[in-house]
């Protein structure tokens, strides 16, 4: 009779440290691999709808944007809200790459480039206190509907809406908003 009584308690011993052994692995899963699963699957889709991040490669947005800037971008749904003077992500079919610019025109608008620099919309004078490299390539560009009109802020050194074959951005091309610059740290902020 004593031996059976050491069984039944053998196997009360085993049957409480696998019960331990299931609590501290719950434990560890609903505190760690949970939460960080649903980070990743809510990062993942902040991603891919709401932001995402871009790296400044090029002189061509100078002095607004500079080389290794890194900026959080808005996903744009409705191209209507943008506004003349947004600094817009989008996809160049010519090009095949993601490029970054200023939007000058808006569908239906007339722009007009002067050989000193000045740009004219809608017979209009655009006061553009971010450029601080102007160039002598002119011309005048009626937008079609649906379709917008680029150019960097560094206009010496920007190969933009002046120079491509089709001057011209389809709005299903349009990506992002740019919003806020994260890195350098020094230079956090939003972008204008």
């Amino acid at each position: 009779m004593n031996n059976d009584m050491t069984d039944k308690i053998d196997d009360i011993g085993e049957s409480n440290d696998n019960s331990q052994n299931e609590n501290k692995f719950m434990k560890f899963f609903t505190e760690w691999i949970l939460p960080i699963f649903l980070a990743l699957i809510i990062a993942g889709l902040i991603n891919k709808f709401l932001i995402f991040k871009v790296y400044i490669p090029s002189e061509s947005m100078l002095p607004t944007l500079k080389v290794g800037d890194q900026l959080f971008v808005t996903k744009i749904y409705n191209t209507e809200k943008i506004e003349r003077e947004d600094i817009i992500v989008f996809y160049s079919n010519e090009l095949e790459d993601l490029l970054i610019k200023r939007v000058i025109g808006l569908p239906g608008d007339t722009v007009e480039i002067k050989d000193d620099g000045k740009v004219f919309v809608n017979g209009e004078e655009l006061k553009e206190e971010y450029v601080k490299h102007q160039d002598d390539r002119g011309g005048k560009f009626k937008v079609p509907e649906n379709k917008f009109f680029f150019l960097g802020d560094n206009r010496a050194n920007s190969k933009d809406s002046r120079w491509w074959k089709d001057p011209f951005i389809d709005k299903s091309d349009i990506k992002g908003k740019a919003q806020v610059r994260v890195y350098p740290f020094d230079r956090v902020g939003m972008v204008r």
